[in-house]
């Protein structure tokens, strides 16, 4: 099978709706006009529970343009803002790359886990036990070692995040850095073909955030702004398990959402189309 791992950012969205247009060119008898990209046979997003509102939009115009083709599309519930507010505090949670600060001084950053095991590990359990039908405890088939291919929505810029697949089911595959597509391109050609404008997919609390996108948030989006203020007072008030001599902080200034200034937040990631800036959403 040709899977693809769905973010519904830009990039991830400018796959599967090429695939889209791949599958409507066959109907027509015509050539494929995105030959480096597959007809998916089913595309996968893990919804993680607390992601700006656009993501959604995002995720609902691609799950639309599938069905019509008839690419299968599967939402899987994923739930990493509910586990960590129940959990963070009194049990050891997910690592996510919160910026650290020490008494003294010292700066640091908590590995990354989160994307792994909320939606890496989620989709492989998902294609092992409801897709290909293994029962509890059976051994993986010898067919299905290394046979599946899984499609990333890494663009050009992102190359170094490219690595093989640790999963014995698939081999990872990135076809937008094979085409040489950034992120700019994705966005032009969702926009220019499909009419669609997008943005970046990642936790409203994603520490990889600009400050900009919390500001953005706040004169915007109040209510997920709430939300993500509780995430970061949770962070304040509460220690972890297992103990850290750190203070952890969302924003890489190590401040306080609440505590944001103007100028903090004037870092917006941007690129240029049709002579326009763009935010690109982080």
């Amino acid at each position: 099978m040709k899977i693809l791992s769905f973010g519904a950012g830009m990039q991830s969205t400018a796959l599967a709706l090429m695939s889209c247009e791949n599958s409507l060119s066959l109907k027509k008898g015509q050539p494929m006009p995105h030959p480096d990209v597959p007809i998916y046979d089913l595309v996968i997003f893990c919804d993680l529970g607390m992601e700006p509102s656009w993501v959604m939009d995002q995720v609902m115009f691609t799950q639309d343009a599938c069905e019509q083709v008839k690419i299968s599309f599967k939402i899987l519930d994923s739930p990493l803002h509910e586990d960590f507010m129940r959990n963070f505090g009194e049990r050891r949670t997910v690592s996510i790359p919160w910026w650290t600060l020490r008494g003294d001084g010292h700066k640091a950053k908590m590995p990354r886990n989160c994307t792994i095991d909320y939606k890496i590990e989620v989709i492989a359990k998902y294609v092992r036990w409801e897709v290909l039908g293994y029962r509890k405890g059976q051994r993986l088939r010898p067919e299905d070692r290394k046979a599946h291919e899984m499609h990333m929505g890494f663009s050009y810029e992102e190359q170094k995040r490219c690595k093989e697949s640790t999963n014995p089911m698939f081999v990872n595959h990135y076809p937008l850095v094979e085409m040489k597509l950034v992120r700019a391109d994705n966005y032009a050609y969702i926009r220019d073909v499909w009419g669609l404008e997008t943005r970046a997919s990642a936790c409203t609390f994603c520490p990889f955030h600009r400050n900009y996108f919390f500001r953005y948030l706040r004169e915007n989006l109040p209510e997920e702004y709430a939300q993500l203020v509780m995430v970061d007072e949770l962070l304040r008030d509460k220690t972890p398990k297992p103990p850290m001599d750190s203070d952890l902080f969302i924003s890489r200034s190590r401040k306080r959402i609440k505590d944001l200034t103007p100028a903090d937040c004037d870092d917006a990631e941007c690129f240029v189309y049709r002579e326009q800036k763009i935010w690109n959403g982080f």
